[in-house]
């Protein structure tokens, strides 16, 4: 990969940090950083040693230096900022959910392809090394064929009706929370790892606080505290703390995916268990560096992490020997690693090795549709959602 590129990250939060570590560990020049102010911008810059703190978004689009935008903002702002980057020439690596709506993320997808520009989304938890080792035992048919899946993504971190966050007000997050928020890298995990797409849901969510207070002064992602000992507002809150989706694959198979962010105790856990003619595969991002294998007529197995035990895939983003733990800044490392080394091998036709505009889309259109099963508490086909 080169190590000419250069990027500039867009947003201070919990995220936005994690993107500047993840860029120098993959070797790209990290130019400067961006935020709601010009103050959070340069207290951002010198917190994380960086050389400029922009005044202002519009200051990173005229920056000739920087080759990509990082967006790690408010979900309400990433369809403005994502078009005015590639219109100004700049590759874009876009936080999930890539928009507000699928109207939005159709048309980022056009202007995308019209630019000529790499475009991702950051799927990272694809580049867990043993997430990429199912995904390859899959296609080697060791699995066999595909039969059912079950899995969850639960959290803890808005489980009082205290805690607070823009994601939870549906004109900054949009108007799926919990399934759009974490549910969609379930999803878009579950469908890399198959190769099967999901056809059609059934779902059933909740909004467990309907009202929650809001500290005056803010709170960051995954504090616990808020920002300010001033007083708190009620805030009337719309969007889902947790729900169950059932779900329909394309070769048959049926699946239920149980999402929260109200689970107490579990702060970040991700499972999935995968069910075939032959084995089972079980993964938990807890324990990333283990995947559970199971089998009818013999002892079942735990495979470790371990680089001389992989596929030629996962081994390409494994970096440490076996009983060297990985997790998840070294997913965001893997994954710019592909993005800036497509960037630099210059084949925009050869297929991305990494999540793109198109497969962020579709997992919005999934969104809807989950929604849509949910308000009319029926299936609900994934075509009918995207007519």
């Amino acid at each position: 990969m080169s190590s000419t590129l250069t990027a500039a990250v867009v947003g201070t939060g919990f995220i936005g940090p994690v993107h500047v570590e993840g860029l120098r560990r993959a070797g790209v020049r990290v130019a400067g950083i961006v935020g709601s102010s010009p103050d959070k911008s340069q207290a951002a810059a010198e917190r994380l040693g960086l050389p400029r703190g922009y005044a202002s978004f519009d200051d990173v689009l005229a920056d000739g230096t920087v080759d990509a935008v990082h967006l790690t903002t408010p979900n309400r702002f990433h369809f403005e900022q994502a078009s005015a980057a590639l219109r100004t020439g700049k590759h874009v690596l876009c936080e999930k959910p890539l928009a507000l709506n699928s109207r939005e993320s159709a048309e980022l997808v056009r202007i995308a392809a019209d630019s000529g520009r790499a475009v991702g989304v950051a799927y990272n938890i694809r580049f867990y090394p043993l997430c990429h080792e199912a995904a390859d035992r899959i296609r080697a048919g060791t699995l066999g064929e595909v039969l059912h899946v079950t899995g969850a993504y639960v959290q803890d971190w808005l489980l009082r009706d205290t805690d607070f966050n823009w994601r939870v007000l549906a004109e900054d997050g949009g108007e799926l929370r919990a399934v759009a928020d974490i549910g969609t890298h379930w999803l878009d995990l579950i469908q890399f790892i198959t190769g099967r797409r999901i056809v059609a849901v059934c779902a059933d969510l909740r909004t467990i606080h309907t009202t929650r207070q809001r500290p005056r002064g803010g709170i960051e992602t995954f504090s616990g505290k808020s920002n300010s000992h001033d007083t708190t507002e009620s805030i009337a809150i719309t969007t889902d703390d947790c729900g169950c989706v059932m779900l329909r694959f394309d070769n048959g198979a049926n699946g239920c995916l149980w999402v929260s962010q109200t689970t107490a105790g579990r702060k970040n856990c991700l499972r999935f268990e995968l069910a075939g003619t032959q084995q089972a595969f079980s993964w938990n991002s807890e324990a990333p560096n283990e995947l559970w294998i199971g089998h009818r007529d013999r002892p079942n197995e735990l495979l470790i992490r371990d680089p001389s035990l992989l596929s030629d895939s996962a081994r390409t983003i494994t970096n440490y020997p076996g009983g060297h733990n990985e997790g998840f800044p070294d997913t965001f490392k893997q994954l710019f690693r592909r993005f800036y080394g497509y960037i630099a091998a210059g084949d925009f036709q050869a297929p991305p090795p990494f999540p793109t505009f198109a497969d962020g889309h579709r997992e919005i259109v999934l969104c809807e549709a989950v929604l849509k099963s949910h308000r009319e508490q029926r299936w609900v086909n994934i075509e009918e959602a995207a007519s």
